[in-house]
């Protein structure tokens, strides 16, 4: 197949969708991906990549082009811009390509709004398109605190005409279908879970017995991750003397954290961001890894991809997370977890971990990682719907 993918974000950004083009290209299919200039998490252009450099180069077999858009930033104007340059830039840059491509993957993270260029290339050129949803709009946009007015109206709009433009949609997380069907009265969506990206394997990450019990954070810190929850936990839990805690990771939320954890003496250890390749050495750290979420009716849908990455390591999980990761982490058995930002809540289920049979919560999770998230099973399922091997809703609804 010849495939043209449409994210806003890519290499090198951390996301999976990067993995996934060049599984494609290994898979034997033709990759075309049209991305933005790089500058998440922070909102910076990352260097060597200001003034349009780089913007067309071949990245492990997958042709990328790179749309010029208005970096993150802070505040709420610069997103807004940033989200809408993309929109404009890879539109406009669609309608230069020729009708070759077989099918369009839209992978949709926030803002929603990057769909549209997939969109008007599948419409122009009577091709399927598949959109894998990780970030529901406009709610994700309650994160920010937007859930009525005139913009919160107009992106609702705006998301309900993607969303039922599109031949299928796919979801990360089980949740996201009631949200689909209560909002848009969309019932066709297909559950296709994120997998570990990289070779989070047991062995590569088992910890050397030393004689401090470590726990670990991985990934973005941002509002979303509450990681002053940890932060707040790890100072309730100084009486456990031989406990450390480990942040592996950056975002706009770092200096926050790092200044909390200054002021309530937590011992905590900041690593910033570190290249993914490197994070199985950083995994072998930890006796368990740490998952927190905000307390928000719309992210307790949501299972952060850090979490199968966690169970494919073979880690015992400690969260404090509600909805979908805390359903998770209680049926696969790898570990316990503590209501959305409950600080006090988190500091018990570490207490409970401290005494808790460590080598159960292992094996649980990576027999659930197996059973569920590979990503031979992602692959194989993903090939098979962007082949229009699985009906398309819209088709589904024409044989009907």
């Amino acid at each position: 197949m010849k495939i043209l993918v449409v994210c806003q974000y890519y290499y090198p950004e951390p996301f999976r969708i990067t993995d996934i083009c060049e599984e494609l290209v290994g898979l034997g299919h033709d990759v075309t991906v049209v991305t933005g200039t790089p500058n998440y998490p922070m909102g910076d252009i990352y260097p060597g990549y200001e003034h349009n450099a780089h913007r067309d180069e071949s990245i492990n077999g997958v042709t990328v082009h790179r749309c010029p858009i208005h970096p993150r930033k802070t505040g709420p104007i610069h997103r807004l811009w940033n989200y809408y340059s993309f929109s404009f830039a890879s539109t406009r840059y669609i309608k230069r390509l020729d009708a070759s491509f077989d099918v369009v993957f839209i992978n949709q993270l926030s803002p929603v709004m990057m769909a549209k260029a997939g969109m008007a290339y599948a419409r122009k050129h009577h091709k399927r398109s598949v959109l894998y949803c990780l970030d529901l709009w406009p709610a994700s946009l309650g994160v920010g605190g937007i859930r009525k007015g005139l913009v919160y109206k107009w992106f609702r709009r705006v998301s309900h005409k993607i969303y039922r433009s599109v031949d299928k949609i796919l979801i990360s997380s089980q949740s996201f279908s009631k949200y689909f069907e209560e909002e848009f009265g969309i019932h066709d969506t297909t559950y296709l879970p994120q997998y570990a990206e990289t070779n989070f394997s047991p062995n590569d990450c088992a910890k050397q017995p030393n004689d401090t019990m470590d726990l670990m954070f991985a990934g973005n810190v941002g509002t979303a991750q509450s990681v002053q929850t940890i932060i707040r936990a790890a100072a309730m839990c100084k009486d456990i003397r031989r406990l450390r805690w480990h942040i592996v990771g950056d975002g706009r939320e770092l200096n926050s954290c790092r200044q909390l954890a200054k002021e309530l003496e937590a011992p905590v250890t900041f690593y910033g961001r570190k290249p993914l390749r490197d994070m199985p050495t950083y995994y072998a750290m930890a006796d368990a890894m740490l998952v927190t979420m905000q307390k928000d009716p719309v992210i307790s849908l949501t299972l952060p991809g850090k979490v199968q990455s966690y169970l494919a390591a073979g880690k015992p999980i400690i969260g404090a997370a509600s909805g979908e990761t805390q359903r998770v982490i209680g049926e696969s058995e790898s570990g316990v977890c503590a209501d959305a930002e409950d600080a006090q809540g988190l500091a018990d289920c570490v207490r409970e971990f401290v005494r808790s049979d460590k080598q159960a919560f292992m094996t649980n999770a990576r027999r659930y990682y197996n059973d569920h998230y590979t990503k031979e099973k992602f692959m194989e399922k993903l090939e098979e719907i962007l082949s229009g091997k699985q009906a398309t809703s819209k088709e589904a609804a024409v044989n009907i």
